[in-house]
């Protein structure tokens, strides 16, 4: 791991967290595992602003030690970074963590043996990179929903029971 103490791991504690906005309150943590810094943060302030909070590590290593003392919803791996690729972070992820953990990689060599072996671990999807925020954020959205359920709308908020549908 970094410097980071497990104090500075958490949302009030420093760097490595970043929260959405606060008219917004997120609902769930993502984990963006990127040996590229400017790519990491970047993807962190695409998400944050829809209302994700967000967990930057520099490499696979770090995403591991991560995962294991910050609540994370899902991870997004680049594959190809230092200590771990993501694909053996994610390996490693598995065999810790006593819950289902989605996992989304990024790659600039989407080939056909690289997507065998991702789905072989059970990765939901992988993105081509350079890397689309508007593909990143449908690919979330979709494996979170899969694994959590469907993410509710503001509009959809429900004070009490609702009337019976009139089938006339």
């Amino acid at each position: 791991m970094t410097s980071a103490t497990r104090n500075d791991l958490r949302p009030d504690g420093g760097e490595p967290t970043k929260t959405g906005p606060a008219n917004n309150p997120p609902r769930f943590s993502i984990l963006i595992a990127d040996d590229d810094r400017g790519a990491r943060e970047a993807l962190g302030e695409m998400l944050a602003a829809r209302g994700f909070r967000t967990v930057l590590a520099a490499d696979g290593g770090e995403a591991v030690e991560l995962v294991q003392v910050d609540l994370v919803h899902l991870v997004l791996f680049d594959m190809h970074m230092p200590r771990l690729t993501g694909l053996e972070a994610f390996a490693v992820i598995r065999q810790t963590l006593d819950r289902i953990l989605p996992a989304v990689l990024m790659t600039a060599d989407a080939n056909n043996e690289l997507i065998r072996q991702a789905f072989a671990a059970q990765v939901y999807s992988v993105i081509p990179k350079p890397v689309n925020g508007n593909v990143v954020l449908h690919t979330l959205e979709r494996a979170l929903a899969k694994v959590y359920g469907p993410r509710p709308n503001p509009q959809d908020k429900v004070d009490g029971p609702r009337p019976p549908a009139n089938d006339e």
